[in-house]
């Protein structure tokens, strides 16, 4: 899969756009297959190592996605494969797919939320 990845801290012009495996489901974990995803101030403070926490590298940033559910960890209910989730993720939300716990999990029940695009000029 794709990914876009912080492979060493600085500014986002730093980042790189790479093919990597996809990362191994857990139990309790849920893939999604990211539609969305969020670009905010923190991601820029993340893979600048000026956040709160730091991820290990390398990583893909971004913080929050909206997708639809691809694959269930063993032990995981209240999701369905196919469901159109928003998660919030801490980071990992820059690629074609993101494995995270449901926890901070929106259940979407229309799936025109994914379909719908919102930007600024």
């Amino acid at each position: 899969m794709k990914a876009v990845l912080c492979k060493q801290y600085g500014p986002p012009e730093s980042l790189v756009l790479e093919e990597v495996e996809p990362k191994p489901l857990q139990p309790g974990e849920v893939r999604v297959g990211v539609r969305a995803c969020g670009v905010n101030f923190p991601d820029t403070l993340i893979i600048e190592g000026k956040y709160q926490f730091k991820p290990d590298m390398p990583f893909s940033p971004g913080g929050e996605v909206a997708g639809t559910v691809l694959e269930l960890g063993e032990g995981v209910s209240g999701v369905e494969v196919g469901q159109p989730v928003i998660a919030m993720t801490g980071w990992g939300g820059y690629a074609e797919q993101v494995v995270t716990p449901p926890i901070g999990f929106c259940r979407c029940r229309h799936r025109w939320i994914l379909r719908r695009r919102q930007g600024s000029p």
